[in-house]
């Protein structure tokens, strides 16, 4: 099975060529393909010229582009048309989220157990306030827990990060979502059009490393609220 790692971008001059090369590095057999959304700091122009360093033509870079910037939802919808491979999943383009975690995500999918893999960055990690093992970001983990229980409440799962930005699935599955978000509401739309369709996730714990908004963390406190209405509008329509 082959995999197609889907990068959305927006002005990530910063770490796109760290990431670039660390899921290059990662062994899983892929291509990768990159949606910059409008970048306006040099990112589309560092992402060309990474490509052009490539020296294997199997690792070349899919790279679209996107003249004004419509969202992340708007860059994943783009990644899972242009995707070839069987199974799909979508990689931040900052630092957070490793790719050495590909190969577990993987396994169920390609024992046969599930269609749909989430990592996990809340099942082993508890809250703590200060101390040496202070919780990063601490409201945004209580915001992503209450959003993982409604979604479990409404939607009958049992999830314990519904926000994670490692959603792994078959393309079937995911090109079958017929998606329409542009922007954060993507991850709760996926989530539920998943659930919706009667598939089983499985959670697998992973950890990561939150960037602070002076790194350039872009999600808001307006993008829970957001959140919270998608889960509720995909519970009463189609």
């Amino acid at each position: 099975m082959k995999l197609s790692v889907i990068i959305p971008v927006f002005n990530e001059v910063r770490t796109i060529d760290k990431i670039i090369a660390r899921v290059l590095k990662e062994k899983t057999p892929k291509e990768v393909i990159i949606v910059d959304d409008g970048s306006t700091d040099g990112t589309f122009n560092k992402i060309k010229s990474q490509n052009a360093k490539i020296k294997n033509t199997n690792q070349k870079l899919k790279i679209f582009h996107f003249d004004k910037n419509c969202g992340k939802g708007a860059a994943i919808r783009t990644g899972i048309k242009e995707a070839k491979g069987d199974i799909l999943v979508i990689q931040d383009a900052d630092l957070e989220y490793d790719p050495k975690y590909y190969t577990e995500l993987l396994a169920p999918i390609v024992a046969g157990k599930t269609q749909v893999v989430y990592g996990s960055r809340l099942k082993s990690m508890k809250l703590a306030f200060w101390g040496k093992n202070k919780t990063p970001l601490p409201w945004h983990y209580l915001a992503n827990r209450f959003l993982s229980e409604v979604t479990n409440l409404l939607y009958g799962s049992n999830l314990t990060d519904m926000e994670t930005g490692y959603k792994m699935m078959t393309k079937k599955v995911y090109q079958n979502l017929n998606l329409v978000s542009n922007r954060f509401e993507i991850e709760p739309e996926i989530t539920t059009k998943v659930l919706k369709q009667g598939f089983q996730i499985f959670e697998i714990p992973i950890t990561t490393i939150p960037r602070s908004y002076q790194e350039g963390k872009k999600i808001k406190a307006k993008d829970t609220f957001l959140a919270f209405y998608t889960l509720f509008k995909y519970k009463i329509t189609k």
